[in-house]
C-alpha cells in the first residue's frame, strides 16, 4: 500500500510540475521547430540566389564575349540591384571594367573597379580590382592616384604586382630611386606573378640619378688662379725675349 501511495504522488507531482512548467516546454519545442524550419528556408533561399545569380553571370559573360555592352549593363545592374552579397556582384564589376576598356571608356572602367574596391567581403577579388584600377590610373597618365592607391597595401598574394605598378608610377612621376626600389621589390618575389625579363627591362632603362653639380669657384679663388695665370704668361714672354736676344 504505502509502495502505491508513493506512484500515486510521483504522478501527483509530475501532473504538477507539467501544469506549471508544460507551456514553457511547449514553447520552447514550437520556438526549436521554428528556428529548425527558418534556416532550411533561408539555406534554400541562398541557394536559389546563388543559382539565379550564376544563371544572370553566364549571361553577362555572354554578352561581354558578344561585345553587347547595353545588355551587359542591364545584367550588371541587375547582379548589383538584387544579388549584392553574392561573389557574382564583385565579379561582374571586374567584367564590365574589361568590357568598358574594350569599348575605349576607360574612365567608366575606374569607375566600377571603385565600386568594387567599396564593396566588403570578396578580399581576393577587391586585390584583382585594385591591381586592374592602378593600371588604368598610369593609362590615364594619373600615376599620383595610382600611387596613393598602392603605397602601403601589403596584400601579400599581390605584392609583386602592385610593387611593379609602383615603379611604373614612380617613374612616371621622375622619381627614379623610388621606382628602382618597387622593381626590385617586384624582382625580389619568388612567385612568378609577374614578368621578370620585364620588369628587369623596366629597372635597366631608369635614367641614371643626375650626378651632383660641381662645387662654385669661389671669387677670390677665381682671381688668384687668374693673378697665377698671369704671372706664367710674363715668366714665359721674358724667357722667349732672352733667347731671341742671344
Amino acid at each position: 500500500m504505502d509502495e502505491f501511495q508513493s506512484e500515486k504522488e510521483q504522478i501527483e507531482e509530475i501532473k504538477a510540475w507539467w501544469a506549471e512548467y508544460g507551456r514553457y516546454v511547449i514553447a520552447g519545442v514550437v520556438i526549436a521547430v521554428g528556428l529548425l524550419v527558418g534556416f532550411n528556408r533561408y539555406e534554400a533561399s541562398k541557394i536559389n540566389a546563388q543559382t539565379e545569380a550564376s544563371a544572370l553571370f553566364e549571361a553577362l559573360a555572354d554578352n561581354i564575349v558578344d561585345g553587347d555592352l547595353e545588355d551587359a549593363i542591364s545584367v550588371a545592374s541587375e547582379l548589383s540591384s538584387n544579388y549584392a552579397n553574392t561573389a557574382y556582384a564583385a565579379q561582374s564589376r571586374l567584367a564590365m571594367a574589361r568590357l568598358y576598356m574594350d569599348k575605349n571608356r576607360d574612365q567608366d572602367a575606374a569607375d566600377v573597379l571603385g565600386e568594387l574596391l567599396a564593396m566588403r567581403g570578396n578580399d581576393e577579388l577587391r586585390a584583382v580590382g585594385k591591381q586592374r584600377l592602378a593600371r588604368i590610373l598610369l593609362y590615364q597618365d594619373k600615376p599620383q592616384e595610382a600611387v596613393e592607391l598602392l603605397e602601403g597595401d601589403e596584400t601579400a598574394a599581390f605584392a609583386s604586382l602592385y610593387a611593379e605598378s609602383l615603379g611604373d608610377a614612380y617613374a612616371a612621376l621622375g622619381d627614379v630611386d623610388k621606382a628602382a626600389e618597387a622593381y626590385r621589390v617586384a624582382l625580389a618575389d619568388t612567385t612568378q606573378t609577374i614578368n621578370r625579363g620585364v620588369v628587369q627591362m623596366k629597372l635597366l632603362d631608369l635614367p641614371e640619378a643626375a650626378p651632383e653639380a660641381a662645387p662654385e669657384t669661389a671669387p677670390e679663388a677665381e682671381a688668384e688662379a687668374d693673378s697665377e695665370t698671369e704671372e706664367d704668361d710674363a715668366e714665359a714672354s721674358s724667357e722667349e725675349e732672352g733667347e731671341e736676344t742671344r
